[in-house]
């Protein structure tokens, strides 16, 4: 067995308290050994003597962040259009430049925002986007773990090329589940209720179920995605998304803003979980979601950033931060979405939210972690590490990113990918994608 230790440091343990302690890590099971007392040298089933230790003086070891709502690619449309509502931006921007993305633009862009995120001490991610088999191999690279689909939409196309896009999605799904040694797993992702006609949305649904994957879509993000459905059908999404088997215990929606009592109460009834994607909703002016009535009413809530293009970071530190401010604006009440909250929404709620192992540090729980360096003025006095981590902390001051057992950083050095390769890639890719959308 090869053993990694993480030393020295102060741990956040799963009922939300702070420990000094060590954590032995199995690297090759990818599986937390011990924690504390438990994790001396010799102790219990910790090795005599680790093969590798990771430094964790005067730092934080807290589980691996999950971006639960994203499309990683998008980082090639950082800062390329933004101040528009999302109708606007997606129609006159996004999709013209979508539609003149390549396989290697993707790719590119996926291997940026791995970077960015395993930087940021995200070790999980959810992305709904296209060439999904490059994706994929991004991650396995990166050493991440992710729910990957290929996002379906069908407006605007021909039955032929609709029914190809959904049946996509499908086999995406089916082909890539289990892949990079299981640290991949998938979903059908229609892009939304409104942007997939019912007829085909009826068919993938029912084709995920019989693949045994779940379904992830945007739900409820704007007024203009719930009132169409309310115009046409008489009720209201999540209503709609019943009728289409598409609310159950293993599917996530993404954003969830104008969601009314009872839809709250059918979601938690259900067991579907939902991911807030705070910073996004605001510069979109999509709304306020919820969140507090979603978790009273038992909804597991995770948190995402949405793409690059609608955020503009990939840094799931600012969404905490994001997600306690909105949702004490959307309640009315400093007391609700508390600081103990966003943090359980960035780490066992996104894990819970996506499927994946993670989330928790302690015994048998995958070693997904991420160490934050509390020695800043910006972190300075520590009064409280899990206030620090909602309000105060930022991507840049994590220090070590391990999944799965791999140290994927080690003193903010990023080892599974060349960061100025990736870098150097990515920035020509999106001059090159800007250029053809301007022909």
């Amino acid at each position: 067995m090869n053993a990694l230790r993480v030393t020295g440091g102060r741990v956040l343990r799963p009922d939300g308290s702070v420990t000094v302690a060590d954590v032995t890590i199995d690297s090759d099971a990818g599986r937390i050994l011990a924690v504390g007392d438990d994790a001396a040298p010799g102790a219990g089933d910790a090795p005599a003597a680790p093969d590798e230790t990771l430094d964790a003086e005067g730092s934080l070891v807290i589980p691996g962040l999950v971006n639960a709502h994203t499309h990683a690619a998008m980082t090639l449309l950082r800062g390329y259009a933004d101040d528009k509502p999302l109708d606007a931006w997606l129609r006159e921007d996004i999709w013209p430049a979508e539609a003149e993305l390549t396989d290697d633009d993707i790719e590119a862009g996926a291997a940026l925002g791995a970077l960015e995120m395993i930087r940021s001490g995200t070790t999980a991610f959810a992305d709904m986007y296209f060439a999904m088999d490059r994706v994929a191999e991004v991650v396995d690279r990166a050493g991440l773990r992710a729910r990957l689909g290929h996002g379906v939409v069908t407006v605007g196309k021909g039955e032929a090329d609709a029914r190809a896009d959904v049946e996509e999605s499908i086999a995406v799904a089916r082909e890539l589940d289990g892949a990079a040694d299981g640290r991949i797993r998938t979903a059908f992702m229609p892009h939304s209720l409104t942007t997939v006609g019912e007829e085909l949305l009826r068919e993938g649904v029912a084709a995920a179920r019989e693949a045994g994957v779940p379904v992830h879509l945007h739900a409820n993000e704007t007024v203009d995605e719930v009132d169409p459905i309310v115009d046409e059908r008489g009720e209201r999404p999540v209503a709609y998304a019943a009728d289409l088997d598409a609310l159950g215990p293993d599917d996530f929606f993404a954003h969830g803003v104008h969601l009314d009592d009872a839809e709250v109460d059918r979601l938690a009834d259900a067991g579907t979980a939902v991911v807030h994607c705070p910073a996004s909703n605001m510069k979109l002016a999509s709304g306020m979601a919820p969140v507090q009535r979603l978790r009273e009413a038992g909804v597991t809530v995770a948190l995402g950033t949405d793409g690059a293009a609608s955020n503009n970071d990939l840094d799931v530190f600012d969404e905490m931060r994001d997600a306690a401010m909105l949702g004490k604006l959307a309640a009315d009440d400093a007391a609700a979405v508390p600081a103990e909250a966003v943090v359980e929404m960035a780490t066992a709620a996104g894990a819970d939210a996506l499927g994946l192992p993670g989330g928790r540090i302690e015994p048998g729980a995958a070693a997904d972690l991420a160490v934050v360096d509390l020695d800043a003025p910006h972190l300075t006095p520590v009064h409280d590490p899990v206030s620090h981590l909602a309000y105060a902390a930022r991507g840049s001051d994590v220090r070590h990113t391990v999944c799965a057992g791999e140290v994927l950083m080690r003193d903010r050095e990023v080892l599974t990918l060349d960061a100025d390769a990736v870098q150097e890639r990515a920035a020509e890719a999106a001059a090159d994608l800007v250029d053809r959308v301007d022909q």
